[in-house]
């Protein structure tokens, strides 16, 4: 640890006397350090985030990373039927890149990951923990123009506000792709195409690699400056699995996805609606499911702390009947992860949600405080809930009751500069009426503390 914080004061104090450093991308091979190439500093960290291959520096290297700790806390995990912890548990997770630039037209990214799960007593996945991988390994071949990329190897996918394809930040791996995808750029325009298999964590040192029987493609179009809407999405997602599983049974499935994309802000307000359809089959039954959601707030500028007041709202399909010709669950892909929150208790499918939020500013652009409140019910009675990833965490159990619960979270978040964030989050989740039957049906109490160092 004491190296890690040594680390972050080398990075402050050099980048300060240096001037400020571009801000950190989501996804880091979307970053860019040939603006350095004219540098003549003595900055070492400014020289290890340009390293000169050729005399004009056509040529550069790039290296860069991540450490993240992270200490959780929960009182009646799975409503009562985990075993008890009552010390908690750390998850650590470290990643490390390397960006080769070889002239305009040639590049390579390379990054390794890292997890543990110290002190979790129970249900440790390969998520949590996965002590060292190739995370991502590609190449690009871009035009002179770079408006058309090639890109091949495994990369991480990221796409919209990521309720079907994220890198899934929350959760201590992130998810990758072994895939081929062609990028075009013209004007307000922007077009993915991609092919790919799923590479699911294992935890063992270099044996990640990808799942034959998960086949995963689509496209998506971003249109910009559009008149009145601002920001138009449009894509098309498919997706074959040799089995899947669900309330109505196990199975091969064969699902496609079209769906657009409203957003963008104006004014104070900032707005976010996004609608998929779903069909395609599992076993011998058809596929029609469906989800809207609905994301708009606004920002009181004038006021003390800025509060900003936000409403989330989503109706996810889920299967009204079992043993019929018909499948309506919904099948998020590969979402966040952490879908309503870092507790990630459910995820979102056979859901309705409303989702009252706000946020003060404590300090501008430092020190944040967010309040909000979940109320969940299922959206059939003869369908499960299940988890981020799709498993069913407990089936209908012919149950008529719909309230699943109801969540009140609060978290506090402090970035003292671009490369450090901290964060500390408390959640109780009420268990409602549903879970009172298939559960012990506890409340749920947890608290989580992040700190997350980029360089």
């Amino acid at each position: 640890m004491k190296y890690i914080l040594l680390l972050l004061v080398l990075i402050t104090l050099d980048c300060r006397a240096q001037g400020q450093f571009p801000s950190f991308k989501p996804l880091r091979y979307n970053e860019d350090y040939s603006f350095l190439k004219e540098d003549t500093s003595s900055s070492w960290y400014k020289k290890m985030k340009f390293v000169r291959i050729s005399e004009k520096g056509g040529s550069y290297l790039s290296i860069g990373g991540e450490l993240r700790y992270q200490y959780f806390n929960l009182k009646n995990d799975e409503w009562g039927a985990a075993p008890k912890d009552n010390d908690g548990f750390i998850l650590s997770r470290f990643l490390a890149h390397a960006d080769f630039h070889f002239g305009a037209n040639f590049r390579f990214f390379g990054q390794l990951q890292g997890s543990g799960a110290n002190g979790k007593i129970s249900g440790v996945s390969p998520v949590d923990e996965n002590p060292l991988d190739l995370h991502q390994a590609f190449f690009d071949i871009n035009t002179n123009s770079r408006n058309a990329i090639l890109r091949v190897g495994r990369q991480e996918l990221s796409y919209g506000s990521q309720r079907l394809v994220s890198v899934r930040e929350l959760p201590n791996n992130r998810q990758a792709f072994d895939a081929i995808k062609g990028i075009i750029s013209a004007g307000k325009y922007k077009l993915d195409a991609f092919y790919s298999q799923y590479v699911p964590a294992k935890k063992e040192i270099f044996n990640d690699v990808p799942n034959r029987n998960t086949i995963f493609w689509g496209t998506y179009l971003v249109r910009n400056e559009v008149p009145v809407l601002k920001n138009i999405d449009l894509y098309y997602f498919g997706l074959r699995k040799n089995k899947t599983s669900f309330n109505d049974g196990d199975g091969k499935e064969v699902r496609h996805s079209i769906g657009s994309r409203i957003w963008g802000d104006r004014n104070n307000w900032k707005y976010d609606f996004e609608g998929v359809y779903q069909f395609g089959t599992f076993q011998t039954k058809q596929i029609k499911a469906w989800t809207i959601s609905s994301n708009s707030s606004y920002q009181f500028n004038n006021v003390p702390l800025h509060p900003e007041i936000g409403l989330k709202a989503e109706a996810i399909s889920g299967d009204k009947s079992t043993g019929d010709d018909k499948l309506e669950t919904f099948n998020p892909l590969f979402p966040k992860g952490a879908y309503f929150g870092l507790a990630a208790i459910i995820g979102p499918s056979n859901l309705v949600d409303v989702h009252p939020y706000i946020s003060l500013e404590l300090k501008p652009n430092r020190l944040e405080w967010t309040i909000d409140y979940d109320s969940f019910w299922r959206y059939s009675e003869n369908d499960g809930i299940y988890a981020p990833n799709v498993a069913l965490i407990y089936p209908s159990g012919g149950f008529a009751q719909k309230s699943i619960g109801r969540q009140i979270a609060s978290d506090l978040t402090y970035t003292p500069n671009s490369f450090l964030f901290l964060r500390g989050e408390l959640t109780w989740f009420k268990a409602g009426s549903y879970l009172k039957m298939v559960s012990p049906g506890k409340d749920i109490m947890f608290f989580a503390i992040t700190s997350t160092l980029r360089f």
